[in-house]
């Protein structure tokens, strides 16, 4: 299983930008896709974007198309989320996550293979 580490939240204004970092450590492998997550307060975890090993093929949840990018780093084991153009409504913890499968990112999360803690981003209207 893969251990992962989120870092980077915190307390933005609307408009605003933020990168979170998510660094892997354990059994990495080049077989994980690595993706984000995010839970609302009251809400249902949802999925947020994703990427491939090679970093060549991403998706994103519509809601942030556009606003959010999703990279890696595989010599630091690390994927980010670049954020912009913030909105209040994109308050929730976000969470790491990786998984050998695609289809986990999906309707199927629940088995995702490892998740990270969460770090909490604040948007503020």
């Amino acid at each position: 299983q893969v251990q992962l580490v989120e870092s980077g939240g915190g307390l933005v204004p609307a408009g605003g930008s933020l990168r979170l970092s998510c660094a892997a450590s354990g059994r990495t492998s080049s077989n994980y896709y690595m993706g984000w997550f995010r839970q609302a307060p009251g809400k249902e975890r949802e999925f947020v974007a994703v990427i491939n090993w090679s970093g060549g093929s991403t998706y994103y949840a519509d809601s942030v198309k556009g606003r959010f990018t999703i990279s890696r780093d595989n010599t630091k084991n690390t994927v980010y989320l670049q954020m912009l153009s913030l909105k209040p409504e994109d308050t929730a913890v976000y969470y790491c996550a990786a998984d050998p499968r695609l289809s986990t990112f999906g309707t199927n999360w629940t088995r995702m293979d490892s998740w990270g803690k969460g770090t909490l981003v604040t948007v503020s209207s």
